[in-house]
């Protein structure tokens, strides 16, 4: 004799299911239930010189309106978002497609830079983010007088 009632163990099974696809949507990037939001992750290129740290993100159709750039510490954020509307006509049909996706990329620095000298230029679905590096610390020599 079983002490799971079949209706238990139906409901039980759907809701693992639930719990399974939401944990595979999370761990993708997706949002439950709304197919037309998606994250993205743009490719992003650092380049370190001795002077400053230089990145790129290619981040195409993101108006620059929708995109912001942040420093904290030595962590440099990156967000934006993505939006297309798309509108076929024909003679026997009408199709609208809309599509937004987010990213959002948290970068640490190396090294510390001039928070003040940063230039970011975004053109033609390129951004690009110049850090000047601070100067490095020196080590001062100190002479010790003999009394």
């Amino acid at each position: 004799m079983s002490l799971i009632k079949r209706e238990s163990l139906d409901e039980d099974l759907v809701a693992f299911r639930r719990q399974l696809d939401h944990l595979f949507d999370a761990f993708l990037g997706r949002e439950p239930f709304d197919l037309r939001k998606e994250h993205w992750f743009p490719t992003i290129d650092e380049v370190e010189s001795d002077k400053e740290i230089v990145i790129r993100a290619e981040l195409p159709g993101v108006d620059e309106k929708d995109l912001s750039v942040t420093l904290l510490g030595n962590t440099l954020r990156i967000k934006g978002e993505k939006k297309s509307e798309k509108e076929e006509k024909g003679k026997n049909f009408h199709r609208t497609e809309n599509y937004y996706g987010t990213f959002e990329r948290a970068l640490p620095l190396s090294a510390s830079v001039d928070a003040e000298k940063i230039k970011a230029d975004y053109t033609k679905g390129v951004l690009e983010i110049r850090l000047p590096k601070k100067p490095e610390l020196k080590a001062k020599e100190i002479p010790v007088l003999h009394s």
